[in-house]
C-alpha cells in the first residue's frame, strides 16, 4: 500500500524542469509587478497583491495532478488582482502556462470551459475595477483573441506530441516484432540444424557399432563423420547463442544454394543414395536461398530418421520468367511415408511450410513418385523477398 501511494505521489511530483519554470515565472511576475506599480497610477504593491501574484506561479507546481484546477487558479487569481485595481503587470504569464498544461493533459473540453469562464471573470473584473474606465470593446476583443491564440497553439502542440508518441510506440512495436521474428527464425534454424546433425550422428554411430569388430576401417570412417557432424552442430549452436546474447555479435554466413552439394554429401555418408539436381541460384535473394537450403536439410533429415528409405532425389530448380518465377524445391524418397499421419503434423513439416509461406510461397507434402514421401515448395523471387533478405541472420 505504501509503495503504491508513493508511486502515485511521484507521478505528479514536479520535476526539475517544472520547478525551474515556476521559479522563472515567479521572479518575472513579482519583479514585473513592482516595476509596473512604480510607473502606474493604479494601486501599488500590497500584501494582498503579492499573495495574488505568487498564487498563480506556485499553483503550477501541481499541474500534473490537477491541470484543470491549476488553470482555474491562475485565471481566478489574475481576475481578482485586476478587479481590486492593482497595477497591470506580467500577472498573465502564469495564466498562459496554466492553460497550456491544461490542454496538454488531454482534457480539452474542461480546459476550454475553464478558459471561457476565466474570460467571463475578466469581463466582470473589468466592470468592477475601481481604477478602470469600465468595459472597453476593443480591449475585451484583444484579450479574447489572445486567449484563443494560446488555446490554439496549446492544442496544436498537444496533437504534435500525440503524433510523436504514436510514432515512437509504432517504432517500439516494430522493433519488438523484428526481435520476435528473429527469435523464431533462430529457433527454426536450431531445430533444422540440430535435428539434421543429430540424425547423422545417430546413423553413423549405429554403423560404427555394427562394424567396429568386423570392419574397423569403415567404423573409423563413421566415427570421423560423427565428429564432423557434431562439430557442425556445435558451431551452429554457438553462433545462434552468440546472436541471442548480442545482436551486434559477428554472424556466420547463411547457407546458400552453393552449399547444397556438401549437405547432400554428408547425407550420402550415412548410406542414403541421394541424387541432386540443382540450378545455380545466382543472384536469388539470400532469404530464398536460405529457405531452400533449410527445406532440403529438414526433408533429408526426416527421410533419414523416419522413412527407412534407400534413395532420394533432391531437385532445386530456378525459374526466371513466367507466373512460377522463383525457386522450386522438391525432395522425394522411396521410403514408407508417414504411416497414416497427417502430412501437416510434426515440427519439421510445419517449419518447412512456415519458411515457404513467410516468403509468399507455397508448400505441399504427400506421396512421391518414388513410392515414398515427397515435399514440394515454391519460393518466389519477387522484389518483396528482397526486403526479407535483409532480416536473415547472417
Amino acid at each position: 500500500m505504501t509503495h503504491r501511494y508513493r508511486s502515485r505521489v511521484d507521478s505528479w511530483r514536479p520535476d526539475a524542469l517544472t520547478r525551474a519554470i515556476v521559479v522563472v515565472v515567479l521572479f518575472v511576475e513579482v519583479v514585473g509587478t513592482f516595476g509596473a506599480s512604480s510607473n502606474s497610477d493604479r494601486y501599488g504593491v500590497s500584501a494582498v497583491s503579492l499573495l495574488l501574484v505568487v498564487l498563480g506561479p506556485l499553483s503550477l507546481l501541481v499541474h500534473r495532478r490537477w491541470p484543470i484546477g491549476v488553470a482555474a487558479v491562475t485565471l481566478g487569481s489574475s481576475a481578482v488582482y485586476l478587479a481590486l485595481g492593482y497595477a497591470y503587470g506580467p500577472v498573465f504569464l502564469s495564466v498562459v502556462l496554466g492553460l497550456y498544461w491544461a490542454v496538454q493533459s488531454g482534457r480539452r473540453t474542461a480546459a476550454f470551459t475553464v478558459a471561457a469562464l476565466g474570460y467571463g471573470g475578466y469581463v466582470v473584473a473589468t466592470t468592477v475595477d475601481p481604477m478602470g474606465d469600465g468595459l472597453d470593446a476593443v480591449h475585451l476583443a484583444l484579450v479574447a483573441g489572445w486567449m484563443t491564440v494560446v488555446l490554439a497553439l496549446s492544442e496544436l502542440a498537444r496533437v504534435k506530441r500525440a503524433e510523436l508518441a504514436r510514432e515512437r510506440q509504432q517504432e517500439r512495436d516494430a522493433e519488438r516484432a523484428r526481435a520476435e521474428a528473429q527469435r523464431v527464425r533462430i529457433a527454426q534454424d536450431l531445430h533444422d540444424v540440430l535435428a539434421h546433425n543429430i540424425s547423422l550422428i545417430n546413423v553413423q554411430s549405429s554403423v560404427a557399432l555394427h562394424l567396429i569388430d568386423d570392419d574397423p576401417e569403415q567404423a573409423r570412417e563413421a566415427l570421423a563423420n560423427i565428429k564432423a557432424a557434431s562439430r557442425d552442430a556445435l558451431q551452429e549452436l554457438r553462433a545462434a547463442l552468440d546472436l541471442l546474447r548480442d545482436s551486434e555479435a559477428p554472424r556466420a554466413p547463411s547457407p546458400t544454394g552453393a552449399d547444397l552439394g556438401s549437405l547432400v554429401d554428408r547425407v550420402r555418408v550415412g548410406g542414403l543414395q541421394v541424387e541432386l539436381i540443382a540450378d545455380d541460384l545466382g543472384d536469388t535473394p539470400a532469404a530464398v536461398q536460405l529457405a531452400a537450403y533449410r527445406i532440403v536439410q529438414e526433408a533429408l533429415t526426416n527421410t533419414t530418421r523416419h522413412a527407412h528409405a534407400t534413395r532420394a532425389t533432391v531437385s532445386v530448380l530456378r525459374h526466371v520468367d513466367g507466373p512460377n518465377a522463383g525457386v522450386e524445391v522438391v525432395v522425394a524418397d522411396d521410403g514408407v511415408g508417414v504411416h497414416g499421419q497427417d502430412p501437416t503434423d510434426g515440427r519439421g513439416l510445419t517449419g518447412m511450410r512456415e519458411r515457404a509461406t513467410s516468403l509468399g510461397g507455397s508448400f505441399e507434402s504427400g506421396p512421391s513418385r518414388l513410392g515414398g514421401f515427397e515435399v514440394r515448395a515454391h519460393l518466389p523471387s519477387a522484389s518483396t523477398v528482397a526486403q526479407t533478405a535483409d532480416e536473415v541472420p547472417r
